[in-house]
């Protein structure tokens, strides 16, 4: 949920404002501007997540390469992701951020439901998901930064409107101010670090091999 919506014809002058704090920070500048070339692909001036057909479908081939098997069911039947499978009755860009889910949680947690950090906003079995968490606090809350921001950049790089999932998700609450360019910056630097982006700002194919203790040791260092 948007917490504070961007006005359509005021998002150029945001994203302007956003890119010129990143000038010194080049890889987050360059995967910054990945995502707002995207809004180029926004219908009808509609800044609502994609529900258009052959995102859905793109979207789910995708989640296949990274060998998820698919259930043509909404996560309200059970979990969004049950350890093997992905219900796919959501939005394309929720199917794209599980599969960046599968590739920064730990290997440990991949056959997890919901990939242990608790239910998802539709799951169905959330007492379930929730008693099989095993990440907590701060901890989660990285992880899921990690799978938001690198998830919309694989919507980019399938040339969805990224920049939908990047105002849903907030990355844009606070515009230019410091602590937002900062919190942004670190994100990037993470995902760059591990090897889930390029130095140019693209996703990658990786999948993390550390577990969770030796992960968040490396996290808390940097």
């Amino acid at each position: 949920m948007i917490l504070t919506p961007v006005p359509l014809p005021d998002l150029p002058t945001v994203l302007d404002a956003f890119d010129d704090a990143l000038a010194d920070a080049p890889t987050a500048q360059a995967a910054f501007r990945r995502i707002a070339a995207t809004l180029a692909l926004v219908r009808d001036g509609n800044l609502e997540l994609s529900q258009d057909p052959d995102h859905h479908a793109q979207a789910v081939e995708f989640a296949r390469g990274f060998g998820m098997a698919i259930l043509d069911e909404p996560p309200t039947a059970g979990y969004t992701w049950d350890g093997h499978a992905l219900r796919v009755r959501m939005e394309p860009s929720v199917i794209v951020h599980d599969v960046a889910h599968l590739q920064v949680c730990a290997p440990e947690r991949r056959t997890a439901p919901d990939f242990g950090l608790g239910a998802g906003p539709e799951t169905g079995l959330r007492t379930e998901a929730d008693a099989a968490m095993s990440v907590f606090g701060v901890e989660r809350e990285l992880e899921e930064s990690l799978a938001s921001l690198l998830g919309i950049l694989w919507e980019a790089e399938l040339e969805q409107p990224a920049i939908c999932a990047f105002l849903e998700q907030n990355w844009l609450e606070g515009g230019a101010s410091a602590h937002n360019r900062r919190h942004f910056v670190k994100i990037v630097d993470h995902l760059a670090a591990h090897g889930f982006l390029t130095a140019d700002g693209r996703p990658t194919r990786a999948l993390r091999e550390a577990p969770d203790a030796q992960f968040l040791a490396t996290l808390a260092a940097a």
